[in-house]
């Protein structure tokens, strides 16, 4: 990565994507981040973030934020929205960014998603997957529509989020089956070793704390 090449992130209003900002400032990278609205910009940009107002959901505006005088070196994506809400970013705004990462030439993109997408899907109770099954299905059309594009990416499906402060026990498994709890913040440092390794490249990994398994499965952390 070179001294002029910005980390775009998408979600940096809350959650995840807001740790995930946190973290990348930390390490002095420069940070592009997309929002939908201002309500979090005056304190991203107190971060020394640079911020741009647009939409995932509107391909121009997403060509505008990552296609303009900077070079991005990596995309990092947590959007997605409620069952509640009304069109889901999880899928089409996910899109929109994939396409626009690739005319961009990023050399990395990590989609942050949910176990219980795709095969994970066996992780999870029946009741839970009804429940959760249309944001699963728009997280698993984002998830295929980045490995078929030809990016370089990295796939990570959080467990259950919990918004305590990191405790450090965050780990990393290829194994669908295990499912769990996770702080946000821990998902987000998770996320922060994947950007500066290659070794979870083209690889689609489960998040969870090794102290918040549901159920005791041994399984193979992903180091």
């Amino acid at each position: 990565m070179t001294s002029l090449s910005y980390i775009f992130l998408a979600g940096a209003s809350r959650g995840v994507g807001r740790e995930i900002a946190k973290y990348l400032t930390e390490q002095k990278l420069k940070v592009k981040a997309l929002l939908r609205t201002e309500a979090a910009r005056a304190e991203l940009e107190a971060m020394d973030i640079q911020v741009v107002l647009g939409d995932a959901l509107n391909l121009s505006d997403v060509e505008a934020a990552m296609l303009a005088n900077e070079p991005i070196h990596a995309v990092i994506s947590t959007i997605g929205g409620l069952p509640s809400d009304g069109e889901r970013a999880d899928f089409l705004g996910n899109k929109n960014l994939i396409d626009v990462a690739l005319k961009a030439q990023v050399q990395k993109f990590i989609l942050v998603s949910s176990i219980g997408t795709g095969n994970s899907a066996i992780a999870l109770p029946p009741q839970a997957l009804e429940t959760l099954g249309p944001v699963l299905a728009e997280k698993h059309k984002a998830e295929q529509h980045l490995i078929a594009s030809g990016l370089n990416y990295t796939i990570i499906r959080p467990g259950g989020l919990k918004s305590e402060p990191a405790t450090g026990d965050g780990v990393l498994t290829e194994d669908p089956r295990i499912v769990g709890s996770i702080n946000r913040a821990d998902v987000a440092k998770l996320v922060i070793r994947c950007l500066n390794s290659d070794y979870a490249n083209n690889k689609i990994l489960s998040a969870v704390d090794r102290n918040m398994l549901f159920g005791q499965p041994e399984f193979a952390e992903y180091k």
